[in-house]
């Protein structure tokens, strides 16, 4: 297997030793029929060069990468699910296949789901249904496209298994998808062997943490080490949190295994789009309280957060300095949510002052527009900010932009310059609709998947998404 010379190998992960992962083997497939190829994220870590079988002989055969782990690694983890502790937990149908180096030097993973059983799997099968895999593809490229820290969906294969799921038709079909991300490292990673009372181990992922991931911050003093990573950690946290919320993401399942201290989203299960703006909208049928509800995503991840500091304080850190880097989410969230509206809008940033004024008055506009113009409508209709004034006026929700609200949104964004204008002239920007994710196109896009196997509205889907992408300039990918 021959990668390209930009592909550079650096498993760092297994050498923390065997108490943080269980070598494991990948599912043997009946098929593999290949459904989805990143030829971006691939050569984003020189991949991009490999043959067709050796596509699948890596992404779904899961033969090991040159010079990369000699076998799979299920990882060791607990977590708080809806705020309760589960030691039960750990990699039940994925694991820690590779990492290596971009171009810019950044560790990434490649990380599985729908792999095979490992002894994290409980009762489970291991697989992943190819529903599952259609929609996290879909959803990676939107929140990217959308200025979101994600994860990428790079391979989905169709593995020709007939699954049985007790919360949707089935059998249905299988699949195994593999997805690049900066870190498979959880809250819960941390929990686990707090839990267990082996603060050796926590202090061991504190410092593989820090000189991984924010080697800024290495070397450092023992005693300051937890802190550090904790305030790294949240701010990172509180820009993702912030980029979710001016997407009009719903995570819906935000408990402590499901985020990792880079802070980006890298798993999708019941998300969803917003359709309308409600603070209150769940994304998942069993959140029936709306613990996890859009409104109340910055209170869950700072619940979160603190579960990780709790984890941490077991290494003998001084309380003090820990609730001092969490107190420190407030101000750092505000400020990223700031800075993402402004993103949104298209303009150049002003002052503090004044850009946080235009983000509230941003929410108030969307608030009193209602449902024709939900987030992403409004962002598009009003990218640019002033200059796109008349086209905001002739679209199909310009009677929704009447109101006092939208009244004092546009003199307040009357001040700011458009950041770059020549994206007006995108054919993007030509069309009376943006690109969205809501529920019912994604079904509609599997429906056709399932009924004729006919992925046309899949593979255009993910083109218009990139087209959205290259419109927005967004930048995701931190």
């Amino acid at each position: 297997m021959p990668p390209s010379d930009r592909y550079r190998p650096d498993p760092r992960f297994e050498a923390l030793g065997q108490e943080f992962a269980d070598p494991v083997r990948a599912a043997r497939f009946p098929t593999h029929v290949l459904r989805l190829r990143n030829a971006r994220a691939a050569e984003a870590v020189g991949l991009d060069t490999l043959s067709d079988e050796e596509w699948t002989a890596a992404f779904a055969r899961f033969e090991p990468l040159p010079g990369n782990q000699p076998e799979p690694l299920a990882m060791r983890y607990h977590g708080h699910q809806f705020r309760t502790y589960n030691p039960n937990l750990g990699d039940g149908r994925g694991f820690l296949f590779a990492q290596m180096r971009d171009g810019a030097g950044r560790l990434l993973d490649l990380g599985t789901k729908g792999s095979g059983q490992t002894p994290y799997s409980r009762f489970g099968d291991g697989r992943l249904t190819l529903k599952g895999g259609v929609r996290e593809a879909l959803a990676s490229a939107m929140l990217e496209a959308l200025g979101v820290p994600t994860s990428r969906a790079l391979a989905l294969f169709e593995t020709g298994e007939a699954l049985e799921r007790h919360d949707e038709p089935s059998p249905t079909r299988a699949a195994v998808l593999t997805r690049l991300s900066h870190s498979h490292i959880r809250f819960g990673t941390f929990q686990r062997h707090a839990y267990l009372g082996r603060p050796d181990l926590v202090q061991a992922l504190i410092d593989h943490g820090l000189q991984t991931y924010f080697p800024a911050l290495w070397p450092i003093e023992p005693d300051r080490s937890a802190a550090a990573l904790l305030r790294a950690v949240t701010e990172r946290c509180a820009h993702l949190t912030a980029r979710w919320m001016a997407a009009g993401f719903v995570h819906g399942v935000l408990n402590t295994d499901n985020m990792n201290i880079t802070g980006e989203s890298f798993d999708y299960g019941p998300y969803r789009f917003l359709p309308r703006n409600d603070p209150s909208f769940t994304a998942a049928y069993f959140d029936e309280t709306g613990l996890y509800c859009f409104g109340r995503q910055p209170e869950a991840v700072f619940w979160n957060l603190q579960q990780l500091g709790a984890a941490l304080a077991a290494t003998g850190c001084p309380r003090e300095p820990l609730v001092e880097a969490l107190e420190g989410f407030g101000e750092a969230y505000s400020r990223a949510l700031t800075e993402a509206v402004i993103a949104r809008l298209g303009v150049k940033p002003r002052s503090a002052e004044q850009d946080q004024a235009l983000a509230g008055a941003t929410f108030e506009a969307i608030a009193e527009a209602g449902e024709p113009a939900r987030w992403e409508p409004f962002f598009f209709d009003w990218f640019g900010g002033s200059i796109s004034e008349a086209r905001a006026g002739r679209g199909p929700r310009a009677g929704a932009y009447g109101g006092p609200a939208a009244r004092a949104f546009r003199d307040r964004l009357a001040a700011y310059e458009a950041a770059a204008p020549e994206r007006l002239d995108l054919p993007y920007f030509q069309a009376a609709e943006p690109e969205e994710l809501l529920y019912d196109e994604i079904e509609a896009i599997w429906a056709r998947i399932d009924a004729d196997d006919d992925w046309s509205l899949f593979e255009r889907k993910l083109a218009r998404i990139d087209q959205a992408r290259l419109a927005w300039g967004l930048g995701a990918n931190f």
